[in-house]
């Protein structure tokens, strides 16, 4: 006589997954702009400045993609949300319940990385970044972090997914001139830190536009390369932070 085998768990509850997502963001904005303020209490030398921040966040990408992806799809990024949404692969009530999650969680966990540092809880950044190179730069970064997801995804891979997301995002850091933001919603919550990770506010519109219009070109390159293939599920990223980046 065999023991039953386990029941699968049941889904989580749309509340859940959605307070999911908004943890998951926190987490993922507070070590990278706390990653960013320690770097510069650690060193003046801005290469290893940037090198630190880029470590930490590629360490939280995957653990944070690995714990929750089967929770919640670890999507963590709007511009991962809106593209599973584009390919009815998330429905529009759980898509406009998740970015406001996403982006709530983001601001949280910048407050929470000001104040671990002794910061006010909301500092607006001064850091301009928006030029033509860095808006350039962020269609890239977020057109090939989106392009990863999606294509093994497509392929049935979604276990190569969280190692995959980290080490692009650990490649973009250094190969992108913006120092691949990718994420609207980290790009929001990076408004709320004036620290070496922050962006101003005038700078967020025209990243955030960049961001949307680098996910449309991975929606149209993942098609083309892989017309045929079914998603598995959506399990996705980033910090993205944009996901991911963060």
């Amino acid at each position: 006589m065999t023991a039953a085998a386990d029941p699968a768990p049941a889904p989580l509850s749309l509340g859940r997954r959605a307070l999911v997502e908004g943890l998951g963001a926190a987490t993922l904005a507070a070590v990278v702009i706390g990653s960013g303020v320690m770097a510069t209490r650690l060193s003046d030398d801005v290469g290893v400045q940037l090198l630190m921040n880029a470590i930490a966040t590629v360490f939280a990408l995957f653990v944070l993609i690995a714990a929750l992806g089967g929770l919640s799809g670890a999507h963590l990024n709007p511009a991962v949300t809106l593209v599973m949404l584009a390919l009815r692969r998330t429905g529009p009530v759980d898509a406009a319940v998740y970015i406001p999650a996403q982006v709530a969680g983001c601001l949280a966990g910048a407050a929470l990385a000001n104040l671990m540092f002794g910061l006010p809880v909301v500092a607006i950044s001064t850091t301009d970044r928006a030029e033509p190179a860095t808006l350039l730069a962020e269609v890239v970064a977020t057109a090939g972090l989106i392009a990863v997801i999606l294509l093994l995804a497509r392929q049935g891979r979604d276990a190569l997914i969280a190692p995959a997301v980290a080490a692009y995002i650990g490649a973009a850091y250094f190969f992108t001139s913006s120092t691949s933001f990718a994420n609207p919603a980290i790009t929001i919550g990076r408004i709320a830190s004036d620290t070496f990770a922050g962006i101003a506010p005038a700078s967020a519109g025209p990243f955030i536009v960049a961001q949307l219009v680098g996910a449309a070109i991975a929606v149209g390159v993942a098609l083309a390369l892989a017309p045929r293939a079914a998603m598995a599920r959506a399990t996705t990223a980033a910090p993205p932070a944009e996901a991911a980046r963060a």
